[in-house]
């Protein structure tokens, strides 16, 4: 397996190897990870931070009282509840399987591990059988979350878990720390499968939010009194009654705030391309699917990468807000 720059430095302080039970190890302080693990604190658990960027992981262990691991190494020796909150499939292979530096090569006996990442199946369901086969009682489960920043930082993400009954029994407490819904998805890769599918309808239905309501506003109905209707009848869906893509429907979403602080863009078209990979695996046709992904492609490549999803209405369909489309009206009538 390469070596990836993910790793840390390889100075280490001694450390006691037994581990603390008590005690949750977390990696990955990114825009999720930050939030969940001071979720974890509020809720009365001691938290042991591991982040590449080691100013980041100061600042928010400074804010929260909490310690800093030096290694991945000293995560694992000392935690027996880990927490991992990756941006891809190759970090999640890294950090649970190298050789020297990994996760569960030097695991206690009885460690629970849990992936928050959102990766491809398989190498959630190989790091589970890795760490089946090492016979010390390790668990490893993945847990992909939907809700985004704002759930995190509420508390209220739903988790979608894969791995044994044993397993989610002893994280279910944990996961209420940071999560609303804790929902067992099935053996190992199940969590995976969940998000990928979820993600994939998420994606689509913005899609058709977003087309839908700029139909309606450039034809000069109030976009607030239609998303009304919306949400009360067959359209209703989170895209449209939680997530309104329109900016003046709704206050603290992306599109109250020029698009910034959400689900970026390449975030979601990451997660559209594991559905398409899975899919082509398994034969199967994505077709609205794939046209879809070609909708948030453009919006990419014009240079929204950043910007949340929702922002398809704006820099796609070049959608007016409430404000302009009211100023229409008294124009016109």
């Amino acid at each position: 397996m390469r070596r990836l720059s993910f790793m840390i430095p390889k100075l280490r302080r001694t450390i006691s190897q037994t581990a603390d039970r008590s005690l949750v190890g977390f990696i990955g302080l990114g825009a999720m990870g930050s939030p969940m693990a001071t979720n974890l604190v509020r809720n009365s658990r001691r938290v042991l931070l591991y982040d590449k960027d080691v100013d980041k992981a100061q600042k928010l262990a400074k804010h929260l009282n909490m310690e800093v691991a030096q290694s991945v190494h000293e995560i694992t020796t000392r935690a027996k509840f880990v927490i991992t909150m990756l941006p891809e499939s190759t970090h999640v292979e890294q950090v649970y399987l190298d050789k020297h530096d990994g996760l569960l090569e030097a695991a206690q006996s009885g460690s629970l591990f849990i992936d928050c990442s959102t990766i491809d199946v398989s190498t959630s369901r190989n790091v589970a059988k890795f760490a089946s086969e090492l016979g010390r009682q390790i668990n490893f489960l993945d847990a992909p979350v939907s809700g985004g920043v704002p759930g995190a930082e509420k508390g209220t993400l739903t988790f979608m878990v894969g791995g044994t009954e044993d397993g989610f029994r002893r994280a279910e407490n944990i996961l209420r720390c940071m999560g609303k819904n804790i929902v067992h998805c099935g053996p190992a890769g199940n969590g995976q499968v969940a998000k990928m599918a979820n993600n994939l309808a998420l994606a689509i239905s913005m899609a058709g939010v977003c087309e839908a309501m700029n139909l309606g506003a450039k034809q000069g109905m109030d976009p607030r009194i239609l998303a009304k209707v919306m949400n009360t009848s067959t359209a209703r869906c989170w895209s449209s009654d939680t997530y309104n893509p329109v900016p003046g429907v709704m206050e603290n979403v992306p599109a109250s705030r020029d698009y910034e602080n959400g689900f970026r863009t390449e975030l979601l078209l990451k997660d559209i391309g594991l559905a398409m990979r899975a899919a082509n695996d398994l034969n199967i046709k994505l077709l609205v699917g794939e046209h879809v992904a070609s909708l948030y492609e453009n919006m990419r490549k014009q240079g929204y990468a950043k910007k949340d999803f929702s922002g398809l209405y704006r820099y796609l369909y070049q959608g007016p807000s409430v404000t302009e489309v009211v100023a229409s009206l008294k124009t016109k009538y």
